[in-house]
């Protein structure tokens, strides 16, 4: 069985167990049930095999300073459960089942209780015993399909289980489309891609490198990152950071990291835009897929209060606009990045269109364009097929940034590569994701990005190739009697015939102005005090190839052969 059909199987048996809350809980509401009972039942399946000993162990140190520590090690992982209850256990007292499942839960380690905090549950024992189905729904995850032991589900398999359940509540909670989780094969080649020219993580001994994600969510990410290096560099060690808004998403990614055996203490939740948990602090790597389109209203006050710190804060280069917050988790990217006298850093974090074009000169999206060209942190940019993502077809992108550009062959330049029929079809899809990006599509990628490559698919440009200066063209205001109007012997402009041009950075712009504007108008003049300089990045103007028309006649046979099909069943239809 595939890892894709196993998942979906698993995922589709797990969620079933929901038909065990219709009544009690709305179908919105299924997820708070399922969610923390998979996480609380793959900590179940894991200590299994220690359980035993862990509980003797107890009742010898239990009273000890170390017992944390001395737990942990019988239990062979970074967290253990001393309660004598195990998920089968719990079903031989089902009059006691409540006060049993508590006791059960509160024997976890202080680092699993924190997470199972996050999800809320122990009211929903409450109702579940009152409404008689705790039993029930206890007994289902005791079955075959609900076994989630290490031996039948893999911790890459465990992790896409969990996005898959997530993604249903998500469907069955209608939630918008920019609230989508990241296929690994796209992980994937954006590890591939951060990791690329780095030789001393790939190759070096006992190698450490921090990674970040600002909107984390359940960790895949970090963990599919870690797991590459481990396969490519089994001494180097890439310690996870990342902050999460959302509890049931932080719960997962750090009940994820804790059953993987990695380290948990710096994945924290809140807001990354209002509340920055890592104020100050920079990393070797950052990874990211912040949500599109998402409103940043409730954090305005907050994010415009650190705008006004400058370059002393985050947000120093500019302000998306307030319908859209993705351009503030790159500015939050950015200022991660070490300072290349100690070494510098490398982000991919994935974008829609938006950030590539919108915004006109001068605006925040222009001036965040800017600050990254100007300072030269872009390195590339490559555009992904569509239909990749579980919860959104929309057209994606992975920037790549850097700022160890200077002196080698990157230096002011930029890369972009059109990745998007580098895909094959899914045989069933998952929700939206009706593509996937094959090994061998990843390969090329990363070849083509490593070689810095020109072709049909991958351009190489300068940074000023995006830039532009906006200018406004001025005509003279005329009277009844159509001479100009002055004051103080200057010409008055006519706001009316008032119109704008852009001219590329690298032409002058009196050449421009009198090749392009003079011999149509000319008593046209430029109002230089409004000239504003602009950035923006025409990905598929850069890749577009002209198909010709099809001929009229081949246009027309199409059309008389559809009009006599649709004759034929309009006489079907109404025949006596």
């Amino acid at each position: 069985m595939s890892l894709s059909s196993n998942v979906h199987e698993k995922a589709g048996l797990i969620w079933a167990i929901a038909d065990k809350l219709t009544g009690v809980y709305k179908p919105h509401e299924y997820g708070e049930v399922i969610l923390p009972l998979t996480v609380i039942r793959r900590f179940d399946c894991i200590l299994a095999d220690t359980k035993d000993a862990v509980r003797t162990k107890y009742e010898e140190v239990k009273k000890l300073p170390m017992r944390d520590v001395l737990l942990r090690q019988v239990a062979g992982h970074p967290f253990y459960n001393v309660s004598q209850y195990t998920f089968e256990r719990l079903l031989n007292e089902p009059d006691s089942i409540e006060d049993n499942l508590r006791d059960y839960l509160n024997g976890f380690s202080a680092n699993v209780r924190d997470i199972l905090e996050k999800f809320k549950f122990d009211g929903h024992i409450t109702t579940m015993a009152n409404k008689g189905i705790l039993y029930i729904v206890i007994k289902e995850f005791t079955t075959p399909h609900a076994d989630l032991h290490p031996d039948k589900i893999s911790n890459l398999e465990m992790g896409y289980i969990f996005e898959e359940i997530i993604r249903r509540f998500s469907e069955a909670h209608n939630e918008d489309a920019g609230q989508h989780y990241t296929p690994r094969e796209v992980i994937r080649l954006m590890v591939n891609l951060l990791f690329c020219d780095d030789s001393d993580i790939l190759s070096g001994k006992n190698v450490a490198r921090t990674i970040y994600d600002p909107a984390c969510g359940t960790g895949g990410m970090l963990s599919v990152a870690e797991e590459y290096l481990r396969q490519l560099n089994a001494t180097a060690q890439l310690v996870a950071f990342g902050q999460e808004i959302n509890d049931q998403t932080f719960a997962i990614c750090k009940a994820d990291m804790l059953i993987k055996g990695d380290k948990a203490d710096f994945i924290m939740d809140g807001n990354t835009l209002s509340n920055d948990q890592f104020t100050g602090q920079t990393f070797d790597y950052i990874i990211s897929n912040p949500p599109f389109g998402r409103e940043w209203k409730n954090e305005k006050s907050t994010v415009e209060m650190e705008a006004k710190l400058g370059y002393a804060g985050r947000f120093g280069p500019g302000l998306p606009s307030v319908g859209d917050g993705q351009m503030l988790f790159l500015l939050t990217a950015i200022s991660k990045m070490k300072d290349p006298t100690k070494g510098g850093s490398r982000i991919a974090i994935i974008h829609n269109g938006s950030p590539l074009f919108t915004g006109d000169a001068g605006s925040g999206p222009s001036e965040i364009r800017r600050y990254i060209l100007e300072n030269d942190l872009l390195e590339a940019i490559i555009a992904l097929p569509n239909d990749i993502f579980y919860n959104t077809g929309i057209a994606t992108y992975i920037w790549l940034l850097s700022n160890k550009k200077k002196g080698t062959r990157r230096e002011g330049k930029v890369q972009l590569i059109n990745a998007n029929g580098l895909f094959e079809k899914r045989r069933k899809s998952l929700g939206s994701k009706r593509n996937d990006i094959p090994e061998d599509a990843i390969t090329e990628i990363t070849r083509l990005y490593g070689d810095m490559a020109v072709g049909e698919i991958s351009k190489v440009f300068d940074t000023t190739d995006f830039g532009y200066t906006k200018i406004v063209v001025e005509r003279p205001l005329r009277d009844e009697h159509g001479k100009p109007v002055l004051k103080k012997g200057k010409s008055q402009p006519d706001t009316a015939l008032r119109d704008t041009e852009n001219v590329p950075l690298k032409e002058d712009i009196r050449t421009y102005f009198e090749r392009e504007v003079l011999p149509f108008v000319p008593d046209a003049w430029i109002d230089e005090s409004k000239s504003r300089v602009g950035y923006e990045i025409p990905f598929t103007r850069y890749f577009y190839q002209y198909e010709a028309p099809r001929p009229s006649a081949e246009i027309m046979a199409e059309i008389l052969e559809l009009e006599k099909g649709l004759d034929e069943e309009l006489r079907e239809v109404f025949a006596p």
